[in-house]
């Protein structure tokens, strides 16, 4: 029989160990696992921008509405300075009528296009591609809401450059010959442009009126001139006027000028109100008239005349 080798407890022990060591492992990775999700997530807006574009992704993937709308919204709200910083470079730019409210409105509409639009895997970065899309937007919206066509806006762009060009070349303003000529029109052409491409500018009465010292509301609507209103010194020296132009006159001749010059009325109109025909009126009026020449003299400025 062969004799079997005496194994010492040493030996046993290592082969022990590894099969104990196994357990203690397992163990090890199960309570990591455990913290892992004993851990809460952190919510969307406290979350990295390349994490949040990570939840879009996912969110746009599976089509889960709800989910998608709230990251946008989370998106829109960490791209909103950017939004107001160009409205407020643009702002410069533009006549003082236009608010920077509506520029950032239209800007947010881009915004969310952009975001709409934007594909990560293709290595661009949000900001670089966002910006475009803000700045057109807000351009667009101004485009639509301007009065004046763009074609114009492109002729007096051009003109405008080519006088600024020439300017610097010659040290002075250039004369219409050497302006038409860098143009390459004709002068009748060239003053066609210049008058078509003088567009108005439009500004709102109810702003404030700067020119004064004190710091007072007041608007430019309230200082406006209103032609069509009526001045009541004037009204007031017209009928003393008429009073003492028609002292002289009979009822009936005070009534016709009176009708014809205050009231506005025609001699048909006259007539008929009076019973008489047209020719009688003219010439009633014709003889006061005459009269009033020869007592007044000819003066070519009355109110009559």
């Amino acid at each position: 029989m062969t004799a079997k080798k005496p194994t010492s407890k040493a030996t046993t022990a290592r082969k022990k160990a590894p099969a104990a060591a196994a357990p203690a492992r397992k163990r090890t990775t199960t309570r990591k696992k455990a913290a892992r999700k004993a851990t809460p997530a952190l919510p969307v807006e406290e979350l990295p921008t390349e994490e949040i574009w990570e939840h879009y992704q996912v969110a746009r993937n599976k089509k889960d509405v709800q989910q998608l709308e709230r990251v946008r919204n989370v998106l829109m709200e960490r791209h909103f300075p950017l939004v107001k910083y160009i409205a407020e470079r643009l702002l410069q730019t533009l006549p003082k009528s236009i608010e920077l409210d509506d520029l950032v409105s239209a800007g947010l509409f881009g915004l969310m296009d952009a975001i709409r639009g934007f594909d990560p895997s293709r290595g661009i970065k949000f900001k670089t591609y966002c910006t475009t899309r803000i700045r057109g937007s807000i351009l667009d919206q101004l485009r639509s809401q301007d009065w004046v066509p763009r074609l114009v806006r492109l002729k007096a762009s051009r003109i405008d450059k080519a006088l600024q060009r020439l300017t610097g070349l010659y040290g002075r303003e250039p004369t219409h010959a050497e302006l038409a000529r860098e143009l390459e029109m004709d002068h009748q052409e060239l003053a066609m442009e210049i008058q078509g491409a003088s567009a108005k500018a439009m500004y709102s009465l109810s702003d404030k009126w700067k020119d004064r010292d004190d710091d007072s509301s007041m608007e430019k609507v309230d200082v406006l001139e209103d032609k069509k209103s009526i001045d009541p010194l004037g009204v007031l020296n017209r009928d003393d006027m008429m009073g003492f132009l028609t002292r002289s006159l009979t009822q009936k001749e005070r009534f016709i000028i009176e009708q014809y010059y205050q009231v506005g009325h025609t001699m048909r109109e006259i007539g008929e109100m009076l019973e008489l025909t047209e020719s009688r009126v003219c010439q009633i009026h014709s003889n006061v008239m005459s009269r009033l020449k020869s007592l007044f003299g000819q003066k070519q400025n009355t109110m009559l005349m």
